[in-house]
């Protein structure tokens, strides 16, 4: 039987910056994954060049049904550490938009810095793992992988959620969790594209493609000013995957399309210079034309002069075009989805170093455990920070 002091399940982001962080400590470190390579997500997140971090983490960009958990963990690793450690390892990278850092090549730097740090620090990795069953016998966990039998003195759980399954995501990590009494907070897929109805998918689908800023709000008042794409499926874009992590089904989403101008303002004052401008013609100033001529086709916005409006039409329609309800008919699942909402309950794991209230021994780090993200590199971060909390608490024993 071989004897390790410590077993990590998933060789993602969390996964392997715990097991750097753990080997470098003089433990012996084993990570087992059940795919072919090593941080696959990470390969395939910001678009190939990962958003690993953001300038602005703060508690207040995650949800949980615990908000404060995720507090001692951001505050003990942050942004600034790992930053500090890309440019160690020589990675250009650059800030996009609030404050979001991506790498200038490839997610592969992010996925080579974890590798490097791994071998540095006599980290065992070993892909294509099956593990069939988990005991806990005294103090050790005995973890049956391949056929064989491999002995730890702390197990930690880094398998992640449900987004992706493509990429190998599973249920394995709660499945654990349950086996040793925890509870799983109802899951479901976040930083997500919107569906919509077929009624309304058949007139907006000819938008397909066209991507324009907006201040979108759910029924919960929570707001996020970002880009909207149009998708030949329904809604896409940074503000509707923020949003989708706040949506319930059923809801209605408001979309306001001129976050930065006061439209009554504007309609009354073009309506005194121009008054012979037909409203679609100012509207097309400022927004794409085949949105303005979809709006009319689902009678958002009449095909008047300017001159033709009385106060109550310019109060109407400057109330539709800063607050378009929209109810989607649901979102894309997990198999666009960035992130899975929900997870592993944090009442019984501790905060401070991510262990099991209920098994000693026993680690929950990154997306496994009820913490989500905003998009923009928040929940790398989270990965970051969970994974160095845990690492920090494990000792020889």
């Amino acid at each position: 039987m071989e004897k390790f002091d410590v077993i990590i399940i998933g060789a993602g982001a969390a996964g392997l910056f715990c097991a750097a962080n753990s080997g470098q400590k003089g433990l012996k470190v084993l990570i087992l994954d059940n795919g072919k390579k090593a941080g696959r997500k990470i390969l395939m997140s910001g678009g190939g060049r990962c958003n690993f971090t953001n300038l602005y983490i703060d508690p207040n960009a995650y949800i949980s049904t615990n908000p404060h958990f995720c507090k001692s963990a951001l505050a003990r690793f942050t942004q600034w550490d790992f930053i500090e450690l890309v440019q160690k390892h020589h990675i250009p990278y650059h800030e996009k938009t609030l404050g979001q850092l991506f790498c200038d090549n490839s997610a592969q730097d992010i996925i080579d810095l974890l590798l490097t740090e791994c071998k540095l620090a006599g980290v065992s990795l070993r892909l294509q793992s099956e593990i069939t069953q988990i005991k806990k016998i005294d103090n050790k966990f005995l973890v049956y992988v391949n056929e064989k039998i491999i002995s730890s003195n702390a197990l930690i759980v880094a398998s992640g959620g449900l987004s992706m399954p493509k990429l190998g995501a599973t249920p394995f990590g709660y499945r654990i969790a349950e086996q040793f009494g925890h509870t799983i907070q109802p899951t479901r897929a976040a930083l997500v594209p919107f569906t919509l109805h077929k009624e309304l998918l058949d007139v907006l689908h000819t938008l397909s493609g066209i991507a324009i800023p907006v201040k979108i709000s759910s029924q919960n008042t929570m707001t996020f000013q970002e880009n909207l794409l149009f998708t030949h499926r329904g809604l896409s874009g940074p503000a509707i995957l923020q949003i989708s992590s706040y949506w319930q089904p059923g809801e209605h989403i408001s979309i306001n399309l001129f976050p930065n101008i006061n439209l009554i303002d504007c309609l009354i004052h073009e309506q005194t210079i121009h008054p012979n401008l037909s409203l679609k013609n100012l509207l097309t100033k400022y927004l794409p034309k085949r949105l303005i001529e979809t709006l009319q086709v689902l009678k958002k916005i009449p095909d008047n002069s300017l001159k033709q409006l009385n106060m109550k039409q310019i109060n109407t329609i400057a109330e539709m075009l800063h607050n378009w309800q929209i109810q989607p008919n649901s979102t894309e699942g997990y198999r666009t989805a960035e992130v899975t909402l929900g997870g592993v309950d944090t009442n019984s794991i501790s905060s401070k170093t991510m262990e099991s209230e209920k098994i000693a021994g026993l680690y929950f780090i990154g997306e496994v455990i009820d913490v989500t993200g905003w998009l923009g590199g928040y929940n790398f971060q989270w990965a970051w920070s969970s994974a160095w909390t845990c690492a920090q608490s494990l000792t020889k024993s």
